[in-house]
This record gives C-alpha cells, structure tokens and sequence, in this order.
C-alpha cells in the first residue's frame, strides 16, 4: 500500500473527555487530517472470561498510510485502556478533493 493511499481508522474512547483529547492531538500532530466522535455508542465485548457492555465514544481517523505508525504509537501513549482498539481501513474511493484534503492536512 502507498504511503498517500487514505485510510479510515477506527478507535473507541471510554469517554467524552479522552476522545476530545484523542481527537485533538491525532489531528493537532497532523497525525489525523480529521477526527469525528459518535457518542452513545454501545459496545459488547469479552475481556478477561467476562462479557461486558459499555458505552463509549467512537472516534473516525482520516489519515494516511505513511501516516499510520506515527498515528498508532501516539494513541497507545494517550489512551485509557489496556489494550486500544485501533483498526484501519483502506478507502478505496471517495471525493477526489476531499481526498486529497487529507493527504495535505497529514504531511510532515
């Protein structure tokens, strides 16, 4: 994968206030070109024997490839849980502009 190519990642936050931060550096580092929050989302998840639901804030990474390592390693710095979930997914399409938006807002 290029290092221009944009990937959309995902991570969830236990609150409002972590995911604010989060969101600020990543994006304030140019480590994210934007970061959106969803609140009230509502996770089911098996950690340590127990299945447990809480609610947490997901957070939408806009970034890139080469961008990526960087991105990762400040958010297991600055994230509240044990083990963060960051996933990253390649877009494969999507406004041109827009796009390019990103690839801007992350150079180094």
């Amino acid at each position: 994968m290029p290092d221009s190519a944009i990937l959309l990642c995902l991570c969830t936050c236990p609150d409002a206030a972590s995911a604010q931060r989060l969101a600020e550096t990543l994006v304030g580092e140019r480590l994210a070109a934007c970061v959106n929050r969803v609140a009230g989302v509502l996770s089911t998840y098996r950690w340590q024997g127990e299945v447990s639901t809480d609610s947490e804030e997901l957070l939408l990474i806009k970034t890139t490839a080469g961008r990526l390592d960087a991105l990762k390693a400040r958010l297991l710095e600055l994230h509240p849980y044990e083990l963060p979930e960051l996933i990253a997914l390649p877009v494969e399409r999507g406004h041109a502009a827009y796009l390019a938006w990103v690839r801007a807002n992350v150079a180094p």
